[in-house]
């Protein structure tokens, strides 16, 4: 089967890349760092000797994803959309453009590549798609609501895309990491226990696609932590400093 990533030179993706590599998979990476594609691909090449087509893909350039997924010679069997923007919440609040940017990368350009790609395995009736959104969505705090928000339209998103296109015996599976260490959360003090690293992200994901999962959250620790959230009251919610 072939895998395509898109935002492919994140650690996540790299992890994935060598997950669904080793185990056979062709790959297809896309994203917009051409000399780190480039590096990936041709090390995961020689490592499993296994064919990877590298592509340009930029989240924000909505028009072209039509064109970009057209080109491909060959379609995939999975899509992973992995791309995403934590950026700077308090930045953010003040500055329009960072504000664009969180939404835009996190949501309307996931949703873009997304509809292009579903409209495609809808009508060859087969094909996996995979969304990673994350616990920030679940529930709006203080601290990077702009952020989730993003995400938590985009696990709305995932949820009515899976209840389509089950019909069509394609399969949509939501992801939510919670901490991963990374470069997007370098410098931020995260908490051990509830901490993924990428390979683990991988495995789960691979995992989780052969079980034919719908949603879910890489460390189950997150579940318990994430309802607990869900819980509180709003009145007394809106108190807290989260």
């Amino acid at each position: 089967m072939t895998v395509l990533l898109l935002g492919a030179t994140s650690d996540i993706a790299i992890a994935l890349a060598r997950q669904f590599g080793s185990k056979g998979h062709d790959l297809q990476l896309a994203g917009r760092d051409g000399e780190q594609l480039h590096i990936l691909g041709n090390d995961t090449k020689i490592r499993y000797n296994v064919s990877v087509d590298v592509l340009e893909l930029d989240a924000l350039n909505f028009e072209s994803h039509q064109s970009l997924y057209s080109s491909l010679a060959k379609k995939p069997d999975i899509a992973i959309l992995i791309f995403g923007y934590l950026g700077d919440h308090e930045k953010a609040i003040h500055d329009w453009s960072e504000a664009e940017r969180i939404l835009n990368t996190n949501y309307v350009g996931a949703v873009s590549i997304m509809n292009v790609i579903a409209n495609d395995f809808e009508n060859r009736k087969s094909g996996v798609i995979v969304g990673i959104s994350s616990v920030a969505g679940d529930r709006g705090r203080m601290s990077n609501y702009l952020y989730g928000s993003a995400k938590a339209g985009l696990t709305a998103y995932l949820s009515g895309l899976r209840n389509r296109l089950f019909h069509s015996g394609v399969h949509v599976l939501t992801v939510k990491p919670g901490f991963v260490r990374t470069k997007m959360t370098e410098g931020l003090k995260l908490p051990p226990l509830v901490t993924a690293d990428p390979e683990q992200v991988a495995k789960k994901i691979y995992s989780a696609i052969e079980k034919k999962k719908n949603a879910i959250y890489v460390l189950p620790v997150w579940a318990i932590l994430m309802l607990l959230i869900r819980s509180i009251p709003e009145f007394v919610f809106k108190k807290m400093k989260l």
